[in-house]
């Protein structure tokens, strides 16, 4: 049994918080867009000076088509949570599985730089591809949890 990092919570957080922030700030401008028009509205002088002779400026015009972006932006966000939520990084026996499509053996790692592990949350792993080429692999603590005991595994392996 391999040891599992998880996606990051600082990860998964963000991308809630992107969706959010692309939500609240539609409503704002789809208030102003729209419901400025209207009498019962708190924000009748924006419609009154935006709006001349029934033709809209740039600016209202804007305000119209910016929450459908933003609406877009958010299911983007939300999306990309729905795809990430359950990635993990696996360190088996003798492979660590970064995806489903990035397998590193650790007998074509040459060398782990962990310097910057406990000050940045990040290490790097330098290894050989299939083609022989040199590849460094920067994997950090906000992309994954439980990175400390991958990094202790790798090097227990390596060594």
């Amino acid at each position: 049994m391999g040891i599992e990092a998880p996606i990051s919570k600082f990860r998964k957080n963000n991308l809630k918080l992107y969706a959010a922030f692309c939500l609240i700030f539609a409503i704002i401008f789809a208030y102003d867009g729209y419901l400025s028009k209207y009498q019962w509205s708190h924000r009748r002088s924006f419609y009154e000076e935006h709006v001349k002779e029934g033709k809209a400026d740039d600016t209202m015009i804007f305000n119209r088509v910016v929450p459908f972006v933003l609406v877009a932006g958010a299911v983007f966000f939300m999306i990309r949570f729905g795809t990430v939520k359950d990635k993990k990084m696996l360190a088996e026996d003798n492979d660590l599985f970064i995806s489903d499509k990035e397998r590193i053996p650790y007998d074509s790692i040459e060398k782990i730089d962990k310097t910057h592990f406990d000050s940045k949350g990040y290490f790097i792993i330098t290894y050989k591809d299939k083609g022989g080429n040199k590849v460094n692999r920067k994997i950090s603590d906000k992309s994954y949890d439980n990175l400390a005991a991958i990094l202790e595994h790798l090097v227990a392996k390596i060594s």
